[in-house]
């Protein structure tokens, strides 16, 4: 089987510039292309050279139309209205879509559902192998304590994120909320200021902090009286999430169309 060819959407940015390095770094796949918004500096330029891993020979385009019919898949960590447009051109190319983005609405992600009839699609709001493995124990904790455990997810960021709280922390939530059979969106808590009283029994809490150069901290903690259990995940570098989606790529490439997560990747 040949290598799977890739390309990166939004090559340019952070996690672009690591996806090409993985890219290029992993064995089965190769770099294939990469784009950016029209009027970047980066379009033209050689993607090896952007991500300083010599010449490629493929260069940024901000056409993305013509990239995708000769590409099997895509690496998608850009934003939610990048993204849709993406996996409409992934389901009409009924190519491999690994999404990273987070921050969509309801009907952004009844969008995706759709395209997922056509494209291979892995969505994940942490492609960190890590972050899963938490987020499984997550579930499985949440679903042996009962409440007298309280709830609480903390996270922590860089402060040019722009979304809070961070997809990876609602998957956290979900999962508590999943191993507790409660509806997230009804017993979840994303802020308090002033006088709230007293906290509800069996709310899941959310704290988001901002700041410097953070890669992404989560902290899960399930608090009774009396005692505490906390468990934690740091990454210290976004070669993790690269690493992960790559993962994603290869194990989706013989899949069939439909929507996937990084459980379903991993075999949880």
């Amino acid at each position: 089987m040949s290598d799977m060819k890739l390309a990166v959407m939004g090559a340019a940015g952070r996690m672009g510039i690591e996806l090409i390095r993985a890219i290029h770094e992993s064995g089965g796949c190769v770099v294939a292309g990469g784009t950016e918004a029209p009027g970047s500096d980066a379009v033209g330029r050689d993607l090896g050279e952007l991500a300083g891993v010599g010449t490629l020979g493929v260069a940024v385009t901000d056409q993305p139309l013509e990239l995708f019919t000769h590409i099997d898949g895509i690496l998608d960590f850009t934003g939610p209205a990048a993204s849709i447009s993406f996996v409409e051109l992934s389901a009409q190319a009924r190519i491999v879509h690994i999404m990273g983005t987070t921050g969509f609405s309801s009907d952004e992600d009844n969008k995706i559902e759709a395209a997922a009839r056509h494209a291979t699609i892995v969505k994940a709001g942490n492609m960190s192998l890590g972050v899963n493995i938490l987020t499984e124990l997550t579930k499985q904790i949440s679903a042996a304590l009962d409440e007298d455990f309280d709830i609480e997810v903390l996270e922590m960021h860089h402060r040019h994120k722009v979304d809070a709280p961070s997809g990876t922390a609602l998957m956290l939530g979900e999962a508590a909320a999943e191993g507790r059979k409660i509806n997230l969106e009804k017993r979840s808590v994303r802020t308090r200021d002033g006088h709230t009283g007293e906290r509800g029994r069996g709310d899941i809490g959310f704290a988001t902090l901002r700041g410097g150069s953070v890669v992404g901290e989560h902290t899960v903690i399930f608090a009774a009286d009396g005692e505490r259990v906390e468990i934690t995940h740091k990454a210290a570098d976004r070669g993790i999430f690269a690493r992960g989606a790559i993962k994603s790529a290869l194990w989706a490439m013989d899949k069939s169309p439909g929507l996937y997560s990084m459980k379903d990747v991993l075999g949880l």
